[in-house]
């Protein structure tokens, strides 16, 4: 797989300007910022300005996906970073399911420059219980030359619990307009620049200190919940877990998003308000008396 990336794609990132608290968020493997865009409007709704990138190779064919790898994905969320902490003091960064990964990576080598962690769903491992029972025979089978052509396709119940939406999710994707609900297969290749992002960032997750908040679905379809467990258990910063009870794998889509929302607005209030509180402590001069 080459490291070049493809500039004929319509970026469809976008940004929702607020206050100088902003957030970043991205999509997962396949998908587009439009799997962000309520939680998105959301936060912004809270006051923050907040920016959804496209990652490379993302939002077009599975050709394009195919010309990029995990280091050009995480470079794609670099240069949201930087473009968003020009207009923001604070920046909390945040994805679903491989975004979320990709949330980590980043924090793991610029945690200095992150306030916090927004986890939706991370996907360390495809073990929901949707997933197939012969899913590690095709892993290995990934690694010869005919299994290195095979595609995930997606399928019922496409990561959404709520049927209305699913359908339309459904109706997009057999579509071809990758843009709005992402492409309906993934490339095996692709999925495999996953797992060696996944392999990085589970050496680098001891390292992580920044604070973390997780929102996972105790009936996620593709992810199950041991992987959020699995991330708090292993940062050595603080990190929460929210378990939604009434939703699949999309939990920025699906029918608890207002929980989604609500929890993170609250959990970066929260960050701020210790950060404010250390700030004060440190700057107020020392009381003494004049005898």
């Amino acid at each position: 797989m080459t490291s070049a990336v493809t500039t004929a794609i319509p970026d469809r990132s976008f940004r929702l300007d607020g206050s100088r608290i902003g957030v970043l968020l991205i999509h997962g493997l396949g998908g587009t910022p439009n799997e962000l865009a309520l939680v998105a409007k959301g936060l912004n709704r809270g006051g923050y300005t907040v920016a959804c990138c496209q990652l490379a190779g993302h939002c077009g064919t599975e050709a394009d996906l195919l010309t990029t790898n995990w280091k050009d994905w995480a470079n794609s969320v670099d240069a949201a970073f930087d473009a968003l902490k020009k207009d923001c003091d604070q920046v909390y960064v945040g994805g679903l399911s491989m975004g979320a990964i990709l949330s980590i990576e980043l924090a793991s080598r610029r945690h200095d420059d992150l306030a916090g962690l927004l986890l939706y769903a991370p996907t360390l491992t495809y073990d929901g219980w949707s997933i197939p029972w012969y899913a590690f025979f095709l892993k290995l089978a990934m690694k010869t030359p005919i299994g290195k052509h095979y595609r995930f396709v997606e399928k019922e119940p496409f990561g959404i619990k709520d049927k209305r939406l699913r359908a339309r999710i459904a109706a997009s994707m057999a579509s071809g307009n990758s843009a709005e609900a992402g492409i309906l297969g993934t490339p095996a290749e692709s999925v495999q620049e996953l797992w060696r992002l996944v392999e990085v960032v589970k050496r680098r997750l001891n390292f992580i200190e920044t604070p973390t908040l997780i929102l996972h679905a105790r009936d996620d379809d593709v992810s199950s919940l041991k992987n959020a467990e699995m991330i708090a258990r292993a940062v050595r910063g603080p990190a929460e877990i929210i378990v939604l009870e009434d939703s699949y794998h999309l939990v920025t889509m699906d029918r608890q998003r207002d929980v989604v929302i609500d929890r993170s607005r609250q959990f970066i209030e929260a960050v701020e308000e210790r950060r404010l509180r250390r700030r004060s402590s440190v700057t107020e001069p020392a009381a003494f008396t004049i005898g």
